[in-house]
């Protein structure tokens, strides 16, 4: 009796056809209506979901349902493909996200990033639980428990997208000023504890909401984040020491790609989502001093330009657009967007207020926060694997995110309008633009 096991057939031929032509089809129409949307005006987000709307049940399953069964077939065999590719995607994503995550900038802008963010993260939190108790029971996932469901929500609509915020503060020409550097401040602080709120609430997804259990994931994440720091910490650094010496640097890319691998494959053993670990891994490496940012750019530029637009592609395909003519998910979509809407910018402008600053500077904040964007989307596709959210749900969901990121920059511009801008705003303007900080005397 042979003790080798016989080898694994590999993937065959048609599946491995079908599988390159979606990937193809998917990830072309996802950069074309990226591009479209950014020309509009809207981030680019928007136009990769809208690849996979229109390529999902939302219209072509409708219009050509031959075509859809046969390029992107609903078995769990192609779709489970699908997914891994997208996961690895969004765990990359993410992971570059942490990598641009200025801890610096929420210190100096210590207080005023503090309330605003304070703001912006509980009051959506609450109004966004107590809106989900308004959902018809049809909308919910049979068996699963309404507190969960409930802060899931909540969850969902106190974030804020960072990359879309940075993205639209950008386009506007509005970095260099005070409004620009506390609203990234302030989204920073948001982000950080947007991720750690979607750890426990997953955890208690899974485990349930018992007193004990909730204290355990709470002191699993305390662990985790401890581990990370003083563990995590110089491993990363000497891995990046090595990369940087290694080949002139060219291995940089694929080091931070296991690192960012790892840590998500850490955080999902801990059971705990696999994008707290990406996201912790990315922050890690960014912090380090030993990282060399051009170097890493290729990872930027694989993850941002083709892995993400794949991901969001894929996203897309689970939305379903035609659910919307049911009145109950109409008026369920319309509630939890009011609420979205309404609470962050509830939220954001008391935390201003109460940070002393102007009425026109808590509404700019109150809309470039409001952006809930890339963020919004992957806490739905975690709702969606974990059994929280059912389709509708999920649809209802990333609409928000995608309504929120569109409205945000026009929002934005109508209050920055009304703000003077100021000589040390013009003066940081010349420095980042490579003129001269300072006139000379000579």
């Amino acid at each position: 009796m042979s003790l080798s096991a016989s080898p694994v057939a590999p993937l065959a031929a048609h599946d491995l056809l079908m599988f390159l032509l979606q990937i193809g089809v998917l990830l072309g129409t996802a950069v074309l209506l990226g591009r479209l949307a950014q020309r509009l005006g809207m981030p680019a987000v928007a136009g990769e979901l809208c690849a996979g709307v229109l390529l999902g049940p939302s219209l072509l399953a409708p219009l050509a349902p031959g075509l859809a069964a046969w390029l992107l077939p609903q078995r769990p065999g192609p779709m489970h493909l699908l997914d891994a590719v997208g996961q690895l995607g969004v765990l990359l994503l993410v992971g570059v996200t942490g990598m641009g995550v200025d801890l610096g900038l929420v210190r100096r802008k210590g207080k005023a990033a503090l309330l605003v963010s304070a703001g912006g993260l509980v009051v959506p939190l609450v109004c966004g639980a107590a809106a989900a108790l308004a959902i018809p029971a049809t909308l919910l996932v049979d068996g699963v428990d309404r507190t969960v469901f409930a802060l899931f929500t909540g969850v969902a609509l106190c974030v804020s997208a960072l990359p879309v915020i940075a993205r639209t503060l950008l386009d506007m020409g509005l970095l260099h000023r005070d409004i620009g550097q506390l609203t990234i401040g302030a989204s920073l602080v948001d982000d950080l504890a947007g991720w750690l709120l979607l750890s426990v609430v997953s955890a208690m997804a899974t485990t349930g909401v018992h007193g004990p259990d909730v204290l355990w994931s709470v002191a699993s994440l305390a662990a985790f984040l401890a581990c990370a720091r003083f563990v995590g910490g110089p491993l990363v650094r000497r891995a990046l020491r090595w990369s940087a010496r290694s080949g002139g640097g060219d291995s940089v890319p694929a080091v931070c790609t296991v690192l960012i691998l790892l840590g998500a494959a850490a955080g999902h053993a801990l059971h705990m989502e696999a994008v707290i670990g990406a996201f912790l891994v990315g922050v890690l490496i960014g912090s380090c001093a030993e990282f060399d940012r051009e170097r890493a750019a290729p990872l930027r530029v694989v993850a941002v330009t083709v892995l993400a637009p794949l991901f969001f592609a894929t996203a897309g395909l689970r939305i379903d657009l035609t659910a919307l003519v049911r009145p109950e998910v109409a008026g369920s979509a319309l509630l939890v967007l009011f609420v979205a809407v309404a609470g962050k910018y509830a939220g954001v402008y008391a935390g201003a207020r109460a940070g002393r600053l102007g009425h026109w500077e808590g509404l700019a904040l109150g809309a470039g926060m409001n952006a809930r964007g890339v963020i919004g989307v992957i806490i739905a596709m975690v709702g969606l694997r974990l059994g929280v959210l059912t389709a509708e749900m999920y649809t209802i969901v990333v609409l928000v995110a995608i309504v929120t990121s569109v409205m945000a920059a026009p929002l934005m511009r109508l209050a920055v309008r009304r703000m003077p801008v100021t000589a040390e705003e013009r003066l940081r303007e010349r420095v980042t633009a490579g003129g001269p900080g300072v006139e000379s005397n000579s």
